[in-house]
């Protein structure tokens, strides 16, 4: 009887945490992808994954995720695969293509990666677990990918060649590659189809046509500008300024900056990362219903919680080590 009680207890919580809305954190120093509650930050759930998870991808059912595994001193040639009902993982072999980074889903469920170490847009089949397409973006450090509204062309931001390249998908080649900045690191697609790219180096973000990708404005951003993230209604684009610690919050329609929100905690005690020792905030997400972003604290393991009416920090919530990469999941995901 007692097992029993047990079990209903395990399958009661795992029923609970596939019902809540979650978010999805990666701990780069952890090797972890943690699930928090999105209404507490309560922690639901933990994933191992590969080392270093910096990005994550959710399939639109809400029941997979995607995490690209960077590696730590040496680099990782794989994905992790989490099934975000049953708790399960498996990994994807990516071959000679190592460090993974950039990550976007495709409308059919395919994955398109970034790999730094080969130079290329790699196009992943996840169903299947294989490379389905190659398009190489060449030298400069191929670093995250956004993709086209109508799904038709995907864009790549170079970090070391300060440049934003646009592919094909259709064919998997690279046709156009354009300036943007020294740095160029975040990168997305606005409800508009204007791209906009974070240019770390330059405290700058960079608007581009989505054709010619000519830039057509420049916003300051101080403080190496690293993510670029739109709310749902478009109105508004929201960069993480990494050294700053703060949140530059953009009107879309204007491009006028309308508020700067201050992310470090006041009471963490902050760690040393790859891009030195700070708050570092880097990831941030928006929910669907636009009231909350979420933000990534990498030096100080919290999550920023963002009221979007008022542009104010409400709480912060608790991490594994070195928080990054971040993605939403859906309640009632069935399983």
């Amino acid at each position: 009887m007692r097992r029993l009680a047990l079990a209903a207890v395990l399958i009661a919580a795992m029923c609970s945490a596939n019902a809540a809305p979650r978010l999805l954190v990666g701990n780069k120093s952890a090797d972890t992808v943690w699930a928090l509650d999105r209404a507490t930050g309560a922690r639901l759930a933990e994933y191992a994954t590969g080392p270093a998870p910096h990005e994550i991808a959710v399939s639109r059912d809400g029941r997979t995720a995607v995490v690209t595994t960077y590696g730590h001193q040496d680099a990782h040639h794989a994905l992790t695969v989490i099934d975000l009902v049953d708790g399960d993982t498996r990994t994807i072999d990516l071959g000679t293509h190592g460090r993974p980074h950039g990550l976007q889903l495709l409308a059919n469920g395919d994955a398109l990666v970034t790999t730094e170490s080969s130079g290329a847009l790699l196009r992943v089949d996840i169903a299947r677990g294989a490379v389905t397409g190659v398009a190489e973006v060449g030298d400069g450090i191929g670093h995250m990918v956004a993709v086209s509204k109508d799904g038709a062309s995907a864009y790549v931001s170079k970090i070391r060649a300060g440049t934003v390249v646009r592919v094909d998908l259709a064919t998997m080649r690279a046709t156009t590659e354009r300036p943007a900045g020294a740095g160029a690191e975040g990168i997305a697609v606005a409800p508009d189809r204007h791209v906009w790219v974070t240019n770390r180096a330059d405290d700058t973000v960079t608007v581009h046509d989505p054709e010619s990708l000519d830039i057509v404005a420049t916003l300051p951003s101080a403080g190496f500008p690293i993510r670029v993230v739109f709310t749902p209604d478009g109105r508004h684009a929201l960069v993480t300024n990494a050294t700053a610690a703060t949140l530059s919050v953009f009107d879309v329609a204007s491009r006028h900056a309308v508020a700067s929100v201050a992310l470090a905690p006041a009471d963490a005690e902050l760690q040393t990362t790859l891009l030195g020792n700070g708050p570092l905030p880097i990831g941030a997400v928006v929910d669907p219903d636009a009231s909350r972003a979420y933000v990534a604290i990498s030096g100080a393991d919290r999550i920023a919680v963002i009221d979007t009416h008022g542009w104010k920090v409400l709480d912060y919530w608790t991490t594994g080590r070195e928080p990054d990469a971040l993605a939403l999941v859906p309640g009632e995901v069935a399983p």
